[in-house]
């Protein structure tokens, strides 16, 4: 049984909790979740392989009751039965250090609180570690927890994440004022989000959240905020700028290779380990967003061992030994990092029709790898990738980018993107069921605005684990541009697949103005070469016969904003221009990519 709590917040508002005690007289070690999504509501990523079926409140808080742990699931500001306005990420860290205050002063709390949370719970919960809170002494920041939002999903290093505008149509319709206005509600659902995204930029009334003002204005706000200017500085958004302030409370991160977060919690976990601050730990799965019982993702299926039930039980008991090691020191064997390596697999076509590309997990002491070894491998003007430097003089690779036509995402690492794309990875060609394709659905590296740079067949595996740099000097006849990149395993023709298979492994990209300071965008000179930096965490198995591919190109619509290649103030754009852009894969301006080889 829970029973119903209303925490005062130092502005006056009260959010709505519930509370769950486990037997016994206590106090009892609390675990606290933080959500926007309702907190007694099913969670849909709150399963494992034996019970398929999505936890509820009340069946998540039993988990960790079980343990002896009192457990407080809230509503986050204006959302579910909570007081205030809803502000995205901005107000997590005041609202989650008073409720660790309140709970601090209940006689069911023995002093020692932990939270949980994923994707905006994992927000929440980095935002309220940054202001370290009373009380705090663990946390699992499960695919979230902002390092720089400006860097990593909010926007990516200037370019801006179409999530967050699914995201946020698609709460809109679930918001509480929806909920209590029915002409609202329909009002939004009569919007086809699908048809919007054929229309952008949007702008203030003129957008399908123009009938809910709060929220199209929060989107507009992130989606003009060009520069990493004081907005992105603020708790919630920007870890980074906190770590040697940060809690001290020990931390589990944990992402995927198919989900938003990899650069945040691998960041998160280096930085905080940097600052010295509490003991961290880190899981790195082949999952989608929290889809962490799967094996399945995309086109591609990751072995057996690829389900976090696979070596943990499951998610479930693997929350709780961490906290009962982190709040009660009871030792658990746990290495301080585990990476899902990818690959190793037949290549062959499963009886469920995917590609058998597989994979395996390693356990480390730390992330990056210290055993791996940076190689280099150059760009070549002949398409290859190889570590043989470039020759003098040699000339540079150009391509016309038409930002009415961009290269569409045929899958990659986002979420919140539904209806518009699923995540997953999926052989970079044409077809139907992606946005922006259509016939003759011919493979993405027959495009005259892709740049594809690959290796020789490889003779031997090679092992990929770690933060995949890439260094490209590039120049654009437009006042801006963006730069994108894509790492390939390229899998040779086989029976099943007669084509041969460019399975994606990651992307980035990169908004040209922002190459040398976030804080102060400058546009290009027709000519100028700049230097573009990238780092991608990958970790992957290429087999013998294998090719290792580098594509480059300006778009990946609708993962990313189009960038309209005209200067024009990010968000506001109302034309376009085709771009003459280039990349020098010359000795002295050379190209290349840096793989942690291990």
């Amino acid at each position: 049984m829970s029973r119903m709590l209303r925490m005062p917040m130092r502005d006056g508002a009260h959010l709505a909790a519930s509370l769950y005690l486990p037997d016994g007289a206590g106090p009892f070690p609390v675990v606290l979740e933080r959500t926007p999504y309702g907190r007694d509501a099913p969670r849909r990523i709150e399963v494992t392989q034996v019970d398929p079926e999505p936890m509820d409140g009340p069946r998540l808080a039993a988990v960790f009751t079980r343990a002896g742990y009192a457990v407080v699931l809230q509503d986050c500001r204006g959302r579910g039965e909570s007081e205030g306005v809803f502000e995205k990420y901005l107000n997590e860290g005041a609202d989650g250090f008073d409720s660790c205050a309140w709970i601090l002063d209940q006689p069911w709390c023995d002093g020692r609180i932990a939270t949980i949370g994923m994707s905006y719970g994992a927000h929440a919960g980095a935002a309220l570690g940054c202001l370290d809170p009373p009380g705090l002494v663990a946390q699992v920041l499960d695919s979230g927890g902002f390092d720089n939002g400006w860097r990593n999903a909010i926007r990516h290093n200037g370019a801006f994440e179409m999530k967050q505008v699914s995201w946020a149509f698609n709460e809109a319709r679930r918001s509480p004022e929806a909920r209590a206005d029915p002409v609202l509600r329909a009002a939004l659902e009569a919007e086809d989000l699908v048809a919007w995204f054929t229309r952008m930029p949007w702008r203030a009334g003129h957008s399908p959240l123009r009938h809910h003002p709060t929220y199209e204005r929060v989107l507009l706000d992130q989606w003009q905020a060009g520069a990493f200017d004081g907005s992105w500085r603020r708790v919630g958004i920007w870890a980074e700028g906190f770590y040697d302030r940060y809690s001290r409370a020990a931390v589990l991160h944990m992402s995927s290779w198919f989900d938003p977060y990899p650069a945040t919690v691998t960041n998160n976990y280096a930085g905080l380990k940097r600052a010295g601050r509490g003991a961290q730990r880190l899981i790195l799965g082949p999952w989608t967003h929290g889809e962490r019982s799967r094996r399945v993702f995309g086109d591609v299926d990751f072995g057996r061992e690829a389900p976090i039930d696979s070596w943990a039980g499951d998610w479930n008991r693997q929350r709780v030994r961490f906290l009962d090691h982190a709040v009660r020191g009871v030792p658990d064997g746990e290495p301080p990092v585990r990476v899902f390596v990818m690959g190793g697999g037949s290549g062959r076509r499963t009886a469920e029709g995917h590609l058998d590309h597989g994979g395996r997990w390693i356990a480390v002491q730390d992330w990056p790898l210290p055993d791996a070894v940076p190689s280099v491998f150059h760009l070549h003007g002949s398409g290859l990738l190889d570590p043989a430097a470039p020759a003098a003089g040699a000339t540079p690779v150009t391509f016309r980018f038409d930002p009415a036509h961009p290269v569409p995402a045929i899958g990659g690492n986002f979420s919140s993107l539904e209806p518009i794309a699923t995540p997953g990875s999926h052989d970079q060609v044409e077809a139907p069921g992606f946005f922006g394709c259509a016939p003759p659905y011919l493979p993405l590296a027959s495009r005259p605005d892709v740049l594809v740079f690959q290796t020789e067949p490889l003779t031997e595996p090679v092992q990929v684990v770690g933060p995949v740099e890439v260094e490209l000097f590039v120049a654009t006849d437009a006042p801006d541009t963006d730069v994108t990149v894509k790492l390939v395993d390229v899998h040779p023709a086989s029976a099943d697949y007669p084509r041969g298979y460019a399975m994606l492994l990651g992307d980035t990209i990169l908004r040209l103005r922002y190459a040398e300071d976030p804080e102060r965008p400058r546009l290009s000179t027709p000519g100028e070469v700049r230097r573009v930096r990238l780092v991608l965490p990958i970790a992957n198995l290429f087999l013998p016969g294998h090719r290792i591919r580098l594509d480059v190109s300006s778009s990946n619509f609708p993962k990313y904003d189009v960038n309209p290649n005209t200067g024009e103030p990010e968000g506001l754009s109302r034309g376009y221009r085709v771009a003459t852009n280039s990349v020098f894969v010359d000795a002295v301006r050379s190209s290349r990519v840096v793989l942690p080889l291990r």
